[in-house]
């Protein structure tokens, strides 16, 4: 046995790593937590990590589809929640909801994850995002304390550091994947991405390390890094495929380009790849924080539909295609398995927008959902529509989830009423 695989595993009673590799030319395969990375402590209990997803669309959603006209745990699903039907029981709908002063129709887009008041005036100064503020107290826990993300143009990002100051976000998938798992020398890496170009997996590189490991682990456990090599298969293959249709000569016509709306089936596409690095990530426990912001401003025109039947009938089946690649991620979050439980158990997965309507430009009403972290779901939480309740009182409730002790966050001076641990 090599070096780098003693170091990666050991036999008999020993506990594999926590961050633990499997290693070959240019790459370093991170593994996805198994139950034998536990000290081997009778009557321990699995250290199994919490985390945090934070997701913004910044055009609003049309209310109509998303809010259900019930409260409680019987409410009568809507259009867009209907995407989500696989994890209805692990999520929570909020209405009611906004942050308390944050006003300026898309310029509150910037407050999503702070709840920074009036950032419309001059001289606006932001404050921390919650991705940042779990990130300084568990951060160090992983490789990286955060990942911060973007489907959008230059400059635009969820991520706020203590001064206010905006964190620069990744943008492509496929430079993600390769911050993720690939190391080594220059000459090593640039091998491995032209190996991956030309249709060799990753796991190629590592296969007879992944032999070894394989033949020391419980059943559990192998079929957990089964599902593992499957997702990094699967992402690999949709990496392949983006990247050939960059390449790929466009088709030439006569017509005039649409004005700002962009081809759905690419966006969704998109948006997909972004989810997969990142429960890639969230599996080998590379962070345990990961902010999105999803810039869908390719659609601005016609969120100002002015209640024309065939505007709203555009409008639904773009942001329809949203819900279904956000009910795909969590469905494979509640597929993978981890300690016993699903990872969507273990991670909080918040999707919202800065709008609740983009046709008027309020900032109130904002449609928000929580799937997933360890919460008694399955309801929607309904609050007053004219004086809402705060939304950063949910962060409260999920920074103390993350283990975060703490009574208040940004203009929340407590926890979110009616949102129970499990």
């Amino acid at each position: 046995m090599s070096a780098s695989a003693k170091k990666l595993y050991t036999l008999g009673t020993r506990a594999l790593s926590r961050r633990g590799f499997l290693r070959g030319a240019g790459v370093a395969l991170a593994l996805p937590w198994l139950e034998c990375m536990l000290p081997a402590c009778k009557g321990s209990t699995p250290a199994v990590p919490r985390r945090m997803v934070a997701i913004e669309t910044n055009m609003g959603i049309l209310p109509q589809y998303f809010f259900p006209e019930k409260a409680g745990r019987d409410y009568e699903s809507t259009p867009y929640l209907e995407k989500l039907a696989a994890v209805r029981k692990q999520t929570t709908i909020f209405s009611g909801v906004s942050h308390p002063g944050v006003t300026g129709a898309h310029a509150a887009e910037k407050c999503f994850l702070t709840g920074t008041p009036h950032p419309e005036r001059g001289g606006f100064r932001n404050w921390i995002s919650l991705d940042q503020f779990a990130a300084e107290r568990v951060g160090n826990q992983t490789r990286y304390p955060s990942l911060v993300l973007a489907m959008s143009n230059e400059g635009s990002t969820l991520s706020f550091t203590r001064s206010g100051a905006p964190i620069p976000a990744e943008r492509s998938p496929n430079k993600i994947f390769q911050k993720l798992f690939m190391q080594g020398k220059p000459d090593e890496v640039a091998a491995a991405v032209e190996a991956l170009r030309q249709e060799r997996s990753m796991l190629d590189f590592v296969a007879d390390q992944s032999k070894r490991l394989n033949r020391t682990l419980g059943p559990s456990d192998r079929q957990r890094m089964d599902q593992y090599f499957t997702s990094v298969r699967e992402l690999e293959q949709r990496l392949s495929s983006q990247e050939a249709w960059e390449h790929r000569p466009k088709p030439k016509v006569d017509a005039k380009p649409p004005q700002d709306i962009d081809d759905q089936r690419e966006f969704v596409r998109k948006t997909q790849l972004m989810f997969d690095v990142i429960k890639l990530a969230l599996e080998t426990d590379s962070s345990r924080i990961v902010s999105l912001f999803i810039d869908t401003t390719v659609i601005h025109n016609i969120t100002h539909h002015g209640n024309r039947p065939d505007v709203l009938a555009e409008l639904r089946g773009k942001e329809e295609g949203q819900f279904e690649v956000l009910g795909s991620f969590l469905k494979s979050l509640n597929e993978a398995k981890e300690g016993g439980e699903s990872l969507l158990d273990r991670t909080m997965v918040l999707y919202g927008t800065c709008m609740g309507s983009a046709n008027s430009h309020s900032n109130y009403n904002l449609p928000v959902l929580l799937a997933g972290g360890g919460f008694k779901h399955g309801q929607h939480l309904a609050f007053d529509q004219k004086n809402n309740y705060p939304l950063t009182n949910l962060f409260v409730s999920m920074l103390q989830r993350l283990g975060v002790e703490v009574g208040e966050f940004s203009t929340g001076k407590g926890t979110m009423r009616g949102l129970e641990m499990a």
